[in-house]
């Protein structure tokens, strides 16, 4: 009998972000999973790490509140433009106030970028993932993805910044490539790969 794969609770209510981790992880011994009750906790505005940390925490602290155990991933990522100071930032997701959309999000950085009158168009995404396993005990990864910001939006698929950010060597937007091809590149996908190579190394033999 097979042994069963063990839990992986993702701490986001972000159903792009939990497709792309049920994609990564799913097919490498977890058990990737989403906690209906997970409360949110308010992020800070200087630190992808500590972002992921206080949402791997809390929702590892919610587990064991509902007598519930397994392992507990979060991320925190965001588009930095060079032209812009590197912003976004880790403010991407509330960039232009809590209230916008993601469409309006992705207007106002590209009219922010042209009044810049910088042709420089160089941007990076970020990845930081936060584990916290069975035993309480802490992971931690940052990964990122260089790239460029397109003149206007390209593709249909991925979500966020996806429409905008150029990936050089393949000439596409995020948007454009498919799950499969983003997810051997991303951010995430870089982050995901290092923190499993992380909890196998503490793993119990």
């Amino acid at each position: 009998m097979s042994e069963a794969r063990p839990a992986l609770y993702v701490a986001t209510k972000n159903r792009g972000k939990l497709r792309e981790f049920d994609a990564l992880l799913g097919g490498r011994g977890w058990n990737v999973r989403e906690y209906d009750g997970y409360a949110e906790v308010p992020e800070g505005a200087s630190s992808y790490a500590d972002n992921a940390a206080r949402k791997a925490r809390a929702l590892s602290a919610q587990l064991r509140a509902a007598g519930m155990e397994g392992i507990v991933v979060a991320d925190d990522s965001g588009l930095e433009v060079r032209a812009l100071g590197r912003r976004p930032g880790v403010l991407s997701a509330r960039y232009g106030g809590p209230e916008a959309t993601w469409p309006e999000r992705r207007r106002l950085l590209l009219d922010e970028l042209a009044a810049t009158g910088s042709q420089d168009r160089t941007a990076r995404f970020v990845c930081a993932l936060h584990v916290v396993d069975e035993r309480g005990g802490e992971h931690a990864v940052v990964a990122t993805v260089d790239g460029t910001i397109a003149e206007a939006e390209r593709g249909e698929g991925g979500f966020s910044y996806d429409a905008l950010f150029v990936y050089p060597p393949l000439g596409k937007t995020f948007g454009e490539l498919t799950a499969e091809e983003k997810n051997a590149v991303s951010h995430r996908a870089r982050a995901a790969r290092a923190i499993l190579a992380d909890l196998r190394r503490s793993r119990p033999k």
